[in-house]
C-alpha cells in the first residue's frame, strides 16, 4: 500500500479511532520542545544581561587595556628661590625610557646598548626587556644626552621596541647646601621631606596622561591618535633662606660638632621682626645630590622634630615674666645661697660657687645662676604667674612653622606642678621642647614683646604670603629691660665669646643637662649647650640660635664662638653695618 508522509499505510486506522490517529502525545512533545526552546532563550538572555550589564564595564576596561597603554605624564615641579632670587632647586628636562617587550627582537644586544649609556650591566635590563607585558620601564629620569645616545645606537642597529617620554628631574645649583630645608623629591615626582613635602601641593602641579592605541601584540599603531591630558606644571615659590648664611651655618655646625665632641648640633637664623628664617640645619646634614647614603635623622630638622631641655636660655623668659608683672626689675637684689632647695634636690651653679652672695637680677643673668633664678621664681614670681607666662610664650605648643614633623614637646600644665616644677623650669630644666619654640619666644622679646611665626615661605607664584604676628606677650618696656640684661651677658658674662666686633648684641647662654633615656635622671657631663641672641640689640634684624647636643662642653666655650661666626655672616648679608 502506498504510504503517506508519516510512513503509515493509507486507509489504516489507529486503535479506538480517536481523531485521525492522535491521542494527545504529539501535543505533549511539542509543549516540551517549546519549553526547552524558551529555556534556551532565557539562558541566552540572562547570559547577555550578565556580560552586557553586570560584567560590561569591567570587560570594556579590559578590552581597552588590551588595545591601549596608559602612560603618566609627570608635571614639572615649581622652582624654589632664596630671598635674593638665587635658584635653590629647579626641574630640568630629561627622559623616561620604556619598552614594549613584544617588539624587542634582540633583548641581549639591546641590553648591552642600554648598559653602555645608563650604567650597570646588560643583565640589569634583560628582565624588563623580556617581561610578559607590553609596557615596562627601562630607566627613569635619564639625561637628554643619555637618551639621545641610546636612540642613535638602537637606530643604527635597527633594534626596535624602545620608547621615550618627556620628563623632568630636580637639580640643585648650590649642591647640597640647604638640603634639609629643601627636602627630597621621589622618583615619581612627589615631595618626600622638607619643603618639597610641606608645599608639595604647590610645587608638584598635576600629572597628565597619554593613552596610546596598540595592536593585538601591544605594538603602538602607526598613525593612530593618542589621547593626551596635558600635565599642569607646579608653582614657583620664594623662601626666606639666604644661601650664604645657610652655607656658613652648615659649615660651622659641622665643625662645632666635631671640635666639641657633640652628638649633634642645630642652627636657626631668623629675622625676629618678621619670623623669616634665613638659615636652618641640624646634623647629620642631608645631601640631596647623593641619596645613596642617608644617615638617620638627616631628613628632618632637630629644632622642629626633637625635644630637649632648653637650659639657661629659659632664664630670659622667667625674667621677662617677672618684669612684665612688676614683680622684679634688673636692679632687684636677692640673697642667693650656694645651694637652693628645689623639691627634693639641691640646685647649685655651674661655676660651683660654694658661698652665699647678694645678686641683682642682672647679675643672676650675667653669671647664669641657677640658684638665683630658682630663688626668684619660687620666692617672688610664684607658680600661677609663672605658668601663665610660660603659656603666653607658647611653650609646649606648636609654633606653626611651615616645615613637616613639628612636635609640641613635654611641658607641665599648672595643675601638674609638683614641688620641683617651678624652681627647675625657671632655669630650663624639667621640660623638653623643640628649640624652635625658644626661637619664637625669645624672638618675641627681640620684637618688643610681639611674637611672630618662624617660617620659610615668602611668596608663591606672583602672590606674596602674609604671616600675621601673634598677640603681645610682654610689654615693650619689659622686653627692653630684658634685652639690656642680655647685653650684659654678651659684654661681660657667660656669652663673651659670642661677641662680634663693632656690633651691639643681646644674648643668653644655656647649658641643659641631657636626659638618660635608659636609666632615668641625667647623663654625667653631657649637655645641650646653646646660645641664642639678636643684633643690633636695640632694633634687631637678626636672631641666631646655636645648640650642641650631647657635648661635654659648657655653652660659654662651645656654642658661643660658633654663634659669633654665624651672626657675623648674617649681619653682613642683611646689610647691617658695624656701629664702630
Amino acid at each position: 500500500m502506498p504510504e503517506d508522509s508519516f510512513g503509515e499505510p493509507s486507509g489504516s486506522r489507529m486503535p479506538n479511532g480517536g481523531g485521525g490517529g492522535r491521542d494527545g502525545s504529539g501535543d505533549g512533545r511539542l509543549q516540551v520542545l517549546f519549553a526547552l526552546i524558551c529555556l534556551v532563550f532565557v539562558a541566552i538572555a540572562l547570559r547577555l544581561v550578565y556580560y552586557q550589564v553586570i560584567r560590561g564595564p569591567q570587560l570594556t576596561v579590559e578590552a581597552e587595556n588590551r588595545r591601549s597603554n596608559r602612560i603618566e605624564l609627570v608635571a614639572r615641579r615649581g622652582t624654589i628661590y632664596d630671598r635674593n632670587g638665587n635658584v635653590l632647586a629647579m626641574s630640568e628636562d630629561c627622559r623616561t625610557i620604556y619598552c614594549n617587550p613584544k617588539e624587542i627582537s634582540e633583548p641581549y644586544l639591546t641590553a648591552e646598548i642600554l648598559a653602555e649609556h645608563l650604567g650597570g650591566t646588560s643583565s640589569d635590563y634583560v628582565d624588563n626587556l623580556t617581561a610578559d607585558t607590553t609596557f615596562s620601564y627601562v630607566a627613569r629620569k635619564a639625561s637628554l644626552e643619555e637618551a639621545d645616545a641610546i636612540k642613535s645606537d638602537l637606530l643604527d642597529k635597527d633594534l626596535p621596541g624602545i620608547y621615550y617620554l618627556q620628563d623632568s628631574r630636580r637639580v640643585y645649583p648650590y649642591g647640597a647646601v640647604g638640603s634639609q630645608v629643601l627636602g627630597i623629591v621621589g622618583i615619581d615626582g612627589d615631595g618626600l621631606s622638607g619643603l618639597e613635602l610641606y608645599y608639595d601641593d604647590l610645587l608638584g602641579g598635576t600629572n597628565g596622561e597619554m593613552i596610546v592605541e596598540t595592536g593585538m601584540n601591544g605594538t603602538p599603531i602607526a598613525g593612530a591618535s593618542a589621547s593626551v591630558t596635558e600635565a599642569v606644571d607646579g608653582t614657583d615659590i620664594v623662601i626666606s633662606l639666604d644661601i650664604n648664611v645657610q652655607r656658613v651655618a652648615e659649615e660651622k655646625i659641622v665643625e662645632g660638632v666635631k671640635e666639641y665632641k657633640a652628638e649633634s648640633g642645630s642652627v636657626m637664623v631668623t629675622d625676629p621682626k618678621t619670623g623669616e628664617i634665613l638659615a636652618a640645619c641640624s646634623t647629620p646634614l642631608l645631601d640631596v645630590t647623593d641619596l645613596s647614603v642617608v644617615e638617620e635623622g638627616a631628613t628632618s630638622l632637630k629644632l622642629v622634630s626633637d625635644s630637649f631641655e632648653p637650659g639657661s636660655i629659659f632664664k630670659v623668659l622667667t625674667s621677662a615674666i617677672g618684669i612684665d608683672h612688676g614683680i622684679v626689675n634688673p636692679s632687684s637684689t636677692f640673697y642667693v645661697p650656694a645651694y637652693e632647695q628645689v623639691g627634693d634636690d639641691l640646685v647649685h651653679d655651674d661655676d660651683e660657687r660654694g658661698y652665699d652672695m647678694y645678686m641683682t637680677l642682672r647679675e643672676i643673668m650675667r653669671r647664669s645662676s641657677n640658684t638665683g633664678m630658682a630663688l626668684v621664681a619660687q620666692d617672688e614670681i610664684g607658680p600661677d604667674v609663672f605658668a601663665e607666662g610660660v603659656e603666653a610664650f607658647g611653650i609646649g605648643h606648636l609654633t606653626g612653622i611651615d616645615y613637616p614633623g613639628e612636635v609640641e614637646g613635654i611641658v607641665k600644665a599648672r595643675d601638674e606642678y609638683d614641688g620641683s616644677s617651678l624652681g627647675s623650669m625657671a632655669f630650663g630644666q624639667g621640660l623638653a621642647i623643640p628649640l624652635v619654640q625658644m626661637v619664637r619666644a625669645i624672638g618675641a622679646v627681640a620684637n618688643k614683646g610681639v611674637p611672630v611665626t618662624p617660617h620659610f615661605l615668602i611668596s608663591k607664584g606672583t602672590e606674596a604670603v602674609t604671616w600675621e604676628p601673634g598677640e603681645r606677650i610682654v610689654s615693650a618696656e619689659a622686653a627692653r629691660q630684658v634685652t639690656d640684661m642680655m647685653r650684659t651677658v654678651i659684654e661681660e658674662g657667660t656669652g663673651v665669646a659670642a661677641q662680634v666686633p663693632g656690633y651691639d648684641i643681646a644674648g643668653k647662654t644655656g647649658t641643659g643637662e641631657m636626659a638618660d633615656l635608659g636609666k632615668g635622671g641625667y647623663l654625667e657631663s653631657s649637655y645641650t649647650s646653646s646660645l641664642i641672641g639678636y643684633a643690633p640689640a636695640a632694633d634687631p634684624v637678626v636672631l641666631v640660635y646655636v645648640g650642641l647636643n650631647g657635648t661635654p662642653y659648657l655653652a660659654a666655650t662651645s656654642s658661643a664662638p660658633l654663634f659669633s661666626s654665624i651672626m657675623s655672616e648674617a649681619l653682613t648679608d642683611m646689610g647691617v653695618l658695624p656701629a664702630s
